[in-house]
């Protein structure tokens, strides 16, 4: 189903670089209070959750983007405003982003559901009445979509958001080795690499000696210039896909919107620089639960509305709890 949108740019910030550079670079965002728990995986590693709210309200779990944590901006606002309306969060940190280095080679990438599925799992053995829910952005987008159609009927939530998915991961690496969009090319690749060299550096200082080898095994990343490269040399050979190709057709999200069985929304604006309109599915590819709300500008998670300069207000924090209480509601 397609939604018509409600949302309207803030007329200071209509271009989609705008959108989507100042909530990023210039948002002061609230401090809501949290509560840390590390979670052991079953590989021995361990991921850590951010839960903010105490009691028995519905839970609605959070997923980052790529280079983000349980700190981005978007992730804590987001927490404030769902504690105000009655919500309870859990925010993962991928493997690694929780600001201590995981304790294996692998860490996260744009397909791996494993680590939303065990969090799931075990946030509903511990809960096996409360309403569920949960919410991606970016690439944390692509792996619930991912997540929900791998599942189908297999879950229990009552609603699931994602924002600004890259649908089709090859025709966002694209994107991205073009225009303006290089510079947000450059500075993701610059914080993967730095990201690969100091997770050698604290592997060997546990002493987990091969572990840190597969990542030595990888090489020298300096001449890396685009996300094709990246994952190719680094993702793929971590996780076993025989290739870039191999790693962007089987982790794309767009092919699993079919077969998605809970009630989700996907958000996603026209004018994202990090993908081409092209990647925007066909009415015909999404199951009867999915709802599709395009909107002609907001840029990449940014959705910044609002007539004030100093005033800013991020649509995103209206429009998904609003869905959210629709869903529930109709429990």
């Amino acid at each position: 189903m397609l939604i018509q949108s409600t949302f309207k740019p803030a007329w200071w910030l209509k271009n989609a670089h705008l959108q989507t550079l100042y909530p990023a670079l210039l948002r002061n965002p609230p401090n809501p209070v949290l509560k840390r728990e590390r979670l052991l995986t079953e590989d021995q590693d361990f991921i850590d959750i951010d839960f903010c709210g105490e009691g028995n309200q519905p839970l609605v779990i959070l997923l980052h983007g790529l280079t983000g944590s349980s700190q981005s901006k978007y992730i804590k606002g987001l927490q404030q405003v769902l504690l105000t309306q009655g919500f309870r969060s859990a925010a993962l940190n991928f493997r690694g982003c929780s600001g201590e280095y995981n304790h294996s080679s692998r860490c996260y990438h744009s397909g791996e559901t494993g680590d939303i599925d065990f969090l799931y799992r075990t946030l509903r053995a511990r809960e096996p009445e409360t309403q569920m829910a949960a919410v991606g952005f970016s690439i944390g987008g692509n792996v619930l979509l991912k997540w929900l159609g791998e599942q189908g009927g297999n879950i229990d939530l009552f609603a699931a958001t994602a924002v600004s998915v890259p649908l089709v991961l090859s025709a966002c690496a694209d994107k991205l080795d073009n225009g303006f969009s290089k510079l947000y090319r450059a500075s993701l690749l610059r914080e993967l690499k730095e990201y690969v060299r100091l997770k050698q550096l604290h592997l060997e200082s546990l002493g987990k000696s091969e572990e840190a080898e597969i990542l030595r095994q990888i090489g020298d990343l300096d001449n890396i210039t685009s996300f094709w490269q990246y994952d190719d040399r680094v993702v793929a050979k971590l996780y076993d896909f025989a290739n870039v190709d191999d790693y962007y057709q089987r982790s794309s999200s767009r092919q699993f919107l079919h077969a998605i069985s809970v009630p989700t929304l996907l958000i996603q604006a026209q004018d994202d620089p990090f993908m081409t309109p092209e990647v925007l599915p066909e009415l015909a590819e999404l199951s009867s639960f999915v709802s599709l709300e395009i909107t002609a500008a907001g840029g990449h998670v940014g959705f910044v509305s609002g007539n004030n300069p100093f005033q800013a207000e991020y649509w995103l924090e209206l429009r998904i709890p609003e869905f959210l209480q629709q869903q529930l509601n109709n429990v």
